[in-house]
């Protein structure tokens, strides 16, 4: 006859610290961005938001201006939520980024099922690279799944009214730019 299961001592191991980087262009940062950014915060005890270079997509603002932007943007959700959020930003491997920053979990947003696509195979890169830095993916709100940064750099580019996708200091700082 097996004896039943006995509950084991708890572990004397410290607890495991969760730290997220959540990645991106942020060209600009839209209100979508905001939102992944308050939901990823609630998960982790710091949240790393990191600015990529990625001169590949052609950005409208510099890297500077694009790490100011979401650092003003992000400063009240991180008094809101209580979650320490950082901005950092970034010219090199994101697992490289992630390392640096101490984050062991990546954190995604997904809007489409392309977004999934590309992600997945970015997942598979990363775990390849660094089995230890693990990826969240968080889809995107109903509310802001059409939003994508590049459609709101083109929408302003062409004179139209970007106010209800980016915030306020934002949306200041492209027309400024487009001006």
């Amino acid at each position: 006859m097996r004896e039943p299961a006995r509950a084991r001592p708890a572990s004397k191991a410290a607890p495991l610290s969760h730290v997220g980087l959540y990645p991106g262009t942020f060209d600009p940062i839209t209100r979508g961005h905001l939102d992944v950014i308050a939901r990823g915060a609630r998960l982790v005890e710091r949240l790393v938001v990191g600015v990529a270079a990625n001169v590949g997509k052609q950005p409208l603002m510099s890297l500077a201006e694009r790490v100011e932007c979401v650092a003003h943007e992000v400063a009240p959700l991180a008094d809101e939520i209580g979650t320490p959020i950082e901005v950092v930003g970034f010219d090199t491997l994101l697992v490289h980024c992630a390392r640096a920053n101490g984050a062991n979990v990546i954190i995604r947003g997904l809007r489409v099922i392309t977004d999934y696509d590309y992600e997945t195979q970015m997942f598979g890169m990363n775990h390849r690279l660094d089995p230890g830095i693990e990826t969240l993916f968080l889809m995107a709100t109903e509310r802001y799944q059409f939003i994508s940064s590049r459609l709101v750099k083109e929408i302003a580019q062409l004179g139209g009214d970007i106010t209800s996708f980016v915030p306020p200091f934002t949306h200041a700082r492209i027309m400024a730019k487009l001006a």
